[in-house]
């Protein structure tokens, strides 16, 4: 069975010869713009054996927002961007750059923020919350008008840039931090409206749970959301893949832990390749996507994801 088809099956919840991996890292600073970035991409997803490849956002985590923009009162002026902003081409033609580039015919994904971390990057979390407070319809004007920004580049993403959709991470989940009703009235009608989007120019779009804070996130939030895939940080929510499945109702992507402390980056060849052994044996080779709960830490050695990828291989074999 070939790349794309081993994941496309996957999404579709289809039987599979074995589940695909896909694994992504941060590249370093001075590969976060033009060709140095398109580079990056292709010296990992040319080298490294996996089924799949996410693009990262790398040099466009802090959305543009406006110099004016000082006070909680100043949301109200956001207007979204048009579609030559070089926020939006400047991605598209990196996503292009590096499907043109890849050797092989994989499944590709761009990283689009939800517009909520879209308001925090480019401030602070304190100004943010403190702006929901002061000024709740105005911060809501301006996640509607990002999440205008964030779904015209969903879809070039996907039209132009040659991407078979958009990894969606949403963020702002935790406990302490809204009730499932605020959330649902303030974040959800701009997260629902950039992957409402995106699913119009493709079916195959993942949605990434972000355990950013090690915080644990109130997944019911999230839980409807129209995503074809689901992800989300089984080591810090405490949910696996097999209940996150019947949680979501979807195909699901990850198993490993991305921090330092993990396996991934600590484990021997052989523990490594018993967990992913483990992780198929109790999930399932159907609607599974072998991944980690986030990003993995950019100085990861290489080898070991090639370990995962080996270890999934002979499981076709056996």
């Amino acid at each position: 069975m070939d790349k794309r088809t081993r994941v496309l099956n996957a999404f579709r919840n289809q039987p599979v010869d074995r589940p695909p991996v896909g694994f992504w890292f941060h590249f370093p600073e001075d590969a976060a713009h033009g060709q140095a970035s398109i580079d990056a991409h292709l010296g990992y997803y040319n080298q490294i054996d996996v089924d799949m490849a996410k693009i990262m956002c790398d040099g466009f985590f802090y959305y543009p927002l406006p110099e004016t923009l000082k006070t909680p009162a100043d949301w109200d002026t956001l207007e979204p961007l048009d579609r030559d902003h070089p926020f939006i081409r400047e991605q598209v033609e990196r996503a292009r750059g590096v499907r043109d580039g890849v050797k092989q015919d994989i499944c590709m994904f761009y990283n689009v923020f939800a517009p909520f971390s879209s308001i925090r990057f480019g401030t602070s979390d304190g100004f943010v919350m403190r702006s929901l407070q002061e000024n709740p319809e105005g911060v809501q004007h301006a996640l509607h008008a990002i999440a205008q920004t964030n779904a015209l580049l969903s879809e070039l993403l996907i039209t132009e840039g040659g991407m078979d959709g958009i990894y969606y991470c949403v963020q702002g989940g935790e406990f302490d931090r809204f009730t499932p009703e605020e959330y649902r009235k303030w974040i959800t009608p701009s997260d629902r409206f950039v992957l409402e989007h995106a699913n119009r120019f493709s079916p195959y779009n993942i949605l990434h749970c972000c355990g950013w804070a090690g915080i644990r996130n109130n997944l019911e939030i999230w839980q409807d959301y129209p995503a074809a895939v689901f992800n989300w940080a089984v080591f810090i929510e405490g949910m696996s893949l097999t209940e996150g499945r019947k949680f979501f109702g979807k195909p699901v992507l990850g198993g490993f832990d991305n921090r330092k402390t993990g396996l991934l980056y600590n484990g021997t060849r052989e523990e490594i390749a018993a967990f992913t052994r483990k992780l198929v044996e109790e999930t399932g080779s159907t609607g599974l996507i072998i991944g980690a709960d986030c990003t993995l830490p950019g100085d990861v050695q290489r080898e070991r994801i090639e370990w995962v990828v080996d270890a999934a291989k002979e499981l076709a074999e056996n």
